[in-house]
């Protein structure tokens, strides 16, 4: 089995920066999976399941990390983001079970043009986000949330890049949070999310404790950075990263899809 003293030093290290920077970017708009998973299929001797395992390990620590972050320095309501989180925990389970039977290059193109409708909505509504409006009450609020958490764990579940992105325009286009509080109650979501592919991946017998933890203390450390960035910088940093985050996903799916 493949353990940290097969690995080289500048493998190593490399993991160490990619969980770094993908923790931080992660805690601040999502999308953390963009720089980390493609360095952990580097990783000689894994197999794609394998790196989603560790992917989704390392992204957990991070995303626990983030998340309490938030909820201790914002008054941050988690009435919505409980639920949601509930509903998003099983589908991210069932979306796991999926992502060992279907190539995740069948799914590319449909989030690929999803991560375009997010930038387009970003771009065309600068004022969307910057005040906490919400849009809907009681029963009809929860409905909402809840399938938003459905549809978007599931899809972590099975791939993962560009949830924290989507999870963040349904918190603001759908309910109406600003961007801070929409933010906080995705690491929520996205937690749980991360969990449910998480406790799949570990009771198939495809998690690689070792290489996991690694790149999870990494992201832990970059989590917790990103969410006292966020929290200080505000509204304007988190849309403004958003864009570039987004850009960044659709320019990388983009060309996935074109050399595959």
């Amino acid at each position: 089995m493949l353990g940290i003293e097969t690995l080289e030093p500048g493998t190593l290290v490399l993991l160490v920066v990619a969980g770094l920077l993908a923790g931080w970017v992660d805690a601040v708009v999502g999308g953390g999976g963009l720089i980390q998973l493609p360095v952990v299929l580097m990783v000689p001797g894994l197999s794609p399941v394998q790196a989603l395992a560790v992917n989704k390990l390392a992204s957990s620590m991070g995303t626990a990390t983030s998340a309490l972050t938030y909820y201790w320095r914002t008054a941050c309501d988690v009435s919505t983001a409980l639920p949601m989180a509930g509903v998003a925990l099983a589908a991210s389970f069932c979306g796991a079970i999926v992502a060992t039977l279907i190539p995740a290059s069948a799914f590319r193109p449909i989030i690929l043009c999803a991560l375009v409708a997010v930038l387009l909505f970003t771009v065309l509504k600068p004022g969307a986000g910057e005040l906490t409006q919400l849009k809907h009450s009681g029963r009809r609020h929860l409905i909402i949330a809840l399938a938003a958490g459905l549809i978007i764990g599931f899809y972590d579940g099975i791939l993962g890049p560009g949830t924290g992105s989507f999870l963040m325009i349904a918190m603001i286009s759908l309910l109406g949070f600003n961007f801070l509080m929409a933010t906080a109650q995705t690491k929520i979501v996205n937690l749980a999310t991360n969990l449910g592919a998480l406790a799949y991946f570990t009771l198939s017998g495809h998690m690689l404790w070792a290489v996991g933890l690694i790149v999870g203390v990494a992201n832990l450390v970059g989590g917790y950075l990103g969410a006292r960035t966020a929290i200080a910088r505000g509204n304007g940093f988190i849309r403004g990263m958003m864009i570039a985050v987004v850009s960044a996903l659709i320019l990388k799916l983009g060309f996935d899809i074109y050399a595959g």
